[in-house]
């Protein structure tokens, strides 16, 4: 079993930034892709960024169209956390922002929320404008 906190939400202006924060506990997560949701009021969760890396040592990242140059999503370091830079906030980032994991090295890109096995509470990131 793998357990996900999130932390670093709150309330920032347009144009501001933040960084969020996923740490897990059950597991070394060297073999698991870590993702990034978010989910708005009334809308479906959605895709914000994922990353992961090859047994080689090769190390991936992707993003939403909609967060790309914006945010950056960093691989698990060895607090067995993995974290979400986010910058040049605006409005329509206003979300709970979810981590996720599932066992799969890097090579395979995972976009789907029910691709992923493990979830963390979320935590609310309110841009205000």
């Amino acid at each position: 079993q793998v357990q996900l906190v999130e932390s670093g939400g709150g309330l920032v202006q347009v144009g501001g930034s933040l960084r969020l924060s996923c740490a897990a506990s059950g597991r070394t997560l060297s073999d698991y892709t870590m993702g990034w949701f978010r989910q708005a009021l009334g809308k479906e969760r959605e895709f914000v960024a994922a990353s992961s890396r090859s047994g080689a040592g090769t190390y991936y990242a992707y993003y939403a169209d909609s967060v790309k140059g914006r945010f950056s999503i960093s691989g698990v370091n060895a607090k067995n956390t993995v974290y979400l830079q986010m910058a040049s906030l605006k409005p329509e980032d206003t979300a709970v922002y979810y981590c996720a994991a599932v066992l799969a090295p890097g090579g395979r890109r995972l976009f789907q929320r029910a691709e992923y096995d493990y979830w963390g509470q979320g935590t609310q990131v309110s841009v205000s404008s």
